[in-house]
């Protein structure tokens, strides 16, 4: 077998096992269209900035794919980008190898996103100008394969030597690019990842972002009055006749189980006046799932998620709490990330731990002049649900009244005038951010009529909760949050002994 021809086989079994991985990993249709986008803006930043030589942001959007999203989502954004993109720019031998340089450093952020620390932006930017240098090795090394019939070392080191300049292009390139957009560009997906999708692995993910709420008293639970309350009783059906055969719950009926869609049904319930072991399917119940299935976890969002609904049905934590306090810094923060360490606090809070003042105190300082909360750090755009996680996290702890009454107000300045809110100040109003301000509103005693009247009008015949007016996505994960809204009881709850 020649040099080009055994090449050409092990290339191709790579791209295989890398798209076999991607589809295995049963990704929901959210995340197929986010990794289309990804990839199509990788395309378009190379076709963009082609008038200057291998300078181009599609290395640095591939890395942070892989870093946000995970290792199939980044090797997919990879390698779609390469072969789509050369659709302009020529195919030829030398695409299936582009598709596997770009893959690999998807692979490679989605290997930076293991490590527990937060990662300097100026060292991402190192790693993404390294990166260049290695899809240039890799790009080299084909040439070397496939064009020449010399394949020895000397050889090998003339091409590298005459392409350095050409790929020292590349590394500045992506150096510069990632400075300009990637910290907002991680960012951006990481809220994704907590809200919109997440197999936290993405996921995990959503992650994940948890649902708002901690009226003050750590354990609350609901009167008879707000577990009977409008559309609650049709909800909690709703999500009985879903329930999964081996006891869990997707996003949306039918999906495969997850931590996340099952965590926010236990907390729904919970929140509801309902037992969660009560509900089980063929003798199986979302507890015991959750607990048989919590090698599934990753990261603090997934960790804070789940010790909420655990405790919320009185279930044991095993070592959740001690796996946490791994992700905190010294300041109390959760990896420096306001939405992180509101959950965190949260988390603390439910399973009756201490250590949530430090948290607090560091939350507080990350507030915005706008009264409002960012998901990252104080003087990034404040935003709905990250105000309103933060306003439970810090009444849980008693925080100074005046730093959670700016809070509040900023919430009821972005209230829409259909009474609902959305993500972001001046968007369209959705179930579920309008669950998490009315939780948040709750605990912080602020006016919730009006909102909570968005959220009735919003259950449909079924019981299930819709995303937004006439828009029904994901029913399970949004209907399990409303539950607790409409109920008027903030995180933690307990279910009844």
């Amino acid at each position: 077998m020649s040099w080009p021809l055994a090449s050409f086989v092990i290339l191709a079994l790579a791209l295989a096992g890398g798209f076999a991985w991607y589809e295995r990993s049963r990704p929901s249709s959210r995340t197929v269209a986010l990794v289309a986008s990804l990839a199509a803006l990788a395309t378009l930043g190379r076709i963009a900035f082609a008038p200057l030589p291998n300078v181009k942001p599609t290395t640095d959007i591939v890395l942070i794919a892989g870093y946000t999203l995970g290792g199939a989502p980044g090797f997919a954004v990879g390698a779609v980008a390469a072969i789509a993109s050369n659709i302009v720019f020529g195919q030829g031998p030398w695409t299936p190898w582009q598709m596997l340089a770009w893959g690999l450093v998807g692979l490679l952020g989605a290997a930076l996103a293991r490590r527990r620390r937060p990662i300097p932006r100026i060292v991402l930017a190192l790693i993404c100008a390294a990166a260049g240098f290695a899809y240039g090795l890799v790009l080299n090394f084909s040439t070397w394969v496939t064009f020449t019939g010399q394949h020895n070392l000397a050889q090998f080191l003339l091409i590298e030597g005459q392409a350095f300049t050409f790929d020292l292009a590349h590394a500045v390139g992506n150096f510069v690019f990632f400075l300009a957009f990637g910290p907002a560009l991680v960012r951006a997906l990481r809220r994704f990842r907590l809200r919109m999708d997440v197999s936290w692995g993405l996921a995990g993910s959503a992650s994940l972002i948890l649902v708002f709420g901690l009226g003050g008293l750590a354990g609350a639970r609901p009167s008879a009055a707000q577990a009977s309350a409008p559309g609650v009783d049709a909800s909690v059906a709703y999500l009985a006749r879903v329930q999964n055969a081996d006891g869990g719950f997707g996003l949306s009926a039918g999906d495969p189980s997850s931590q996340l869609g099952s965590a926010w049904v236990v907390i729904g319930l919970a929140a509801a006046g309902r037992d969660p072991a009560a509900i089980r399917r063929d003798g199986h119940t979302t507890v015991g799932w959750m607990r048989s299935h919590l090698g599934q976890l990753q990261g603090a969002g997934d960790l804070e998620r789940t010790i909420l609904a655990l405790s919320a049905a009185r279930a044991p934590l095993g070592d959740l709490l001690a796996r946490l306090e791994a992700d905190r810094r010294s300041d109390g923060s959760v990896a420096e990330q306001a939405n992180l360490t509101s959950f965190g606090i949260l988390a603390l809070r439910a399973a009756g731990a201490g250590g949530a003042g430090r948290a607090a105190a560091w939350l507080a300082r990350a507030q915005n002049p706008d009264g409002g909360f960012s998901f990252a750090v104080r003087g990034d755009p404040s935003d709905i649900d990250d105000t309103a996680a933060a306003i439970e996290a810090l009444v849980s702890v008693s925080a100074p009244h005046a730093v959670v009454a700016a809070a509040a107000r900023y919430l009821a300045a972005h209230e829409n005038r259909d009474g609902g809110f959305p993500q972001q100040p001046g968007g369209a109003s959705n179930s579920q951010s309008t669950a998490w301000a009315v939780q948040a509103l709750v605990a912080a005693r602020g006016a919730t009529q009006r909102a909570i009247a968005y959220l009735r009008a919003r259950v449909t015949g079924t019981g299930a909760v819709q995303y937004a007016a006439g828009v029904e996505q994901t029913p399970v994960w949004v209907t399990a949050q409303a539950l607790a809204a409409l109920a008027r009881v903030p995180l933690p709850v307990r279910s009844a002994p």
